[in-house]
């Protein structure tokens, strides 16, 4: 990751932009995050905008001066854009040839041709776990959603039976696995292990993704009984193929970052000497721009070429695949600049001050912070971004395996209790055709519960680690 540009940025922050006290700096936190919640929501603002003009009034309530809050703001841009920008990137080009390959295909028809009755709610929080490892979550959604209305009409089942799992795998991923952009921006923003936060990660998904996916999608499919909405069941994608890559091969090439982060983080643990040769090499194939850079170089055969795609088709997909994550790369960058005009204001300190005074443990703070930005803002990734800025200092004399939980605990924070400022929402209500209150009522809980469940797991694990 970039350590060399957080370092630089910490070193920036030792020097507040403004010599606010604390009361002025809590309300001109709570103003520039008024700002943004009221521009997205009330005037619909594209969110870069919001969070540019938040930061921008952040500063201005903070009393600092206007040119040393743009600094910050750009600094903490460009540094967010540098540290995950081509890693969002890499991601976008493996679920594109994914999806176009009809790998995503194989792997759905392979499991449910081996699943039927009660284990298909189980069948389906499994896909979903795997196809939302290299997926945003919007594209993972795109992609199972019409996977759920096909499963859900075929086997005539409920529709949040088979629907809550699903959505389940691909919100737990998102806001607790790394490549993710919220877990990485959290990783560098906190300085932790990227390793061994994927793998305390991992440990507290599969408890959590079981409590909110398939059990709880028991009570939701009978408080909201409803049936696949004819005009919303899609035909199969990936039908004009001639052949299919094979389910192995796709399932290998998904996993293939995870198990190289994996395998960095295990060497790490067991030979601890960065200067043996095994460890120079997994420090290099571990790292996420290599991990990810290794499954979409493999997935250009294992997916493209399996599927019949030419180079100059290969070609096309990689560039199809770039152009819609340029809103997400600005709105990531725009967060990591609210985050950091929040860090050189000083409100950083202020927390670590408040901390103090009540006692509160830091693992339920960054908590407790993820999820007010959540709720006001409706954006995990910006919640993400904004908690693990405010909760950096308080990381700076803990374990390695205590801040990583603290990243565990800002993401799991940040899935808290999504509701109409969030697009997820919108995106959940039309596709299942449900009204508002259905969706608060199953999308909205399951969302929370996976929040709070994670956080049990995630201080449970900081008891025992």
């Amino acid at each position: 990751m970039t350590s060399l540009s957080v370092e630089m940025l910490a070193a920036d922050a030792a020097e507040p932009i403004t010599s606010a006290g604390n009361a002025q700096l809590g309300i001109a936190v709570l103003a520039g995050i008024a700002v943004i919640v009221l521009l997205i929501t009330k005037f619909k603002m594209h969110a870069f905008l919001a969070l540019t003009i938040g930061s921008l009034a952040l500063g201005s309530f903070a009393g600092a001066a206007p040119a040393k809050t743009i600094e910050s703001f750009t600094a903490g841009l460009g540094s967010t854009v540098a540290g995950v920008g081509v890693l969002i990137a890499l991601g976008a080009i493996l679920g594109k040839l994914l999806a176009d390959s009809g790998g995503a295909d194989q792997i759905v028809d392979t499991i449910l041709a081996r699943t039927s009755g009660r284990a298909m709610p189980w069948a389906m929080v499994l896909i979903a776990s795997i196809v939302g490892l290299p997926l945003f979550f919007e594209v993972g959604i795109v992609l199972m959603i019409p996977v759920v209305l096909l499963v859900a009409k075929r086997g005539n089942y409920s529709l949040m039976r088979i629907g809550i799992p699903a959505l389940a795998g691909l919100s737990v991923m998102h806001g607790l696995i790394p490549p993710h952009p919220g877990p990485l921006v959290a990783i560098d923003a906190l300085d932790a292990n990227l390793g061994i936060t994927l793998a305390l990660g991992v440990v507290v998904a599969i408890p959590t993704v079981i409590l909110a996916g398939p059990v709880f999608s028991r009570f939701a499919a009978r408080w909201v009984d409803i049936k696949a909405p004819e005009a919303m069941v899609p035909q199969r994608p990936a039908e004009d193929l001639d052949r299919r890559p094979s389910f192995g091969a796709t399932l290998a090439t998904i996993l293939l970052p995870v198990v190289l982060m994996l395998a960095k983080a295990l060497v790490e643990i067991v030979v601890d000497d960065p200067e043996q040769g095994l460890q120079r090499v997994t420090d290099v194939i571990g790292s996420p721009l290599i991990a990810l850079l290794a499954a979409v170089v493999v997935g250009m055969f294992t997916l493209g070429r399996a599927a019949g795609f030419t180079k100059a088709r290969l070609s096309t997909t990689v560039e199809k695949s770039l152009a819609p994550i340029a809103g997400v790369l600005l709105i990531v960058g725009a967060g990591g600049g609210f985050k950091q005009t929040l860090v050189d204001a000083g409100v950083g300190q202020m927390i670590l001050d408040f901390s103090e005074d009540w006692s509160i443990p830091a693992l339920l703070l960054g908590w407790l912070i993820a999820v007010a930005i959540r709720l006001a803002t409706g954006s995990a990734t910006v919640a993400t971004i904004s908690a693990a800025g405010l909760v950096a200092p308080l990381a700076a004399d803990m374990s390695t395996s205590h801040v990583a939980l603290l990243v565990l605990a800002v993401g799991a924070g940040s899935l808290f209790f999504s509701h109409v400022n969030d697009a997820g929402f919108w995106l959940v209500k039309e596709y299942f055709g449900m009204d508002v209150g259905q969706t608060l009522k199953t999308w909205s809980v399951m969302e929370t519960i996976i929040s709070v469940v994670s956080l049990v797991f995630i201080l449970l694990l900081s008891l025992v680690l």
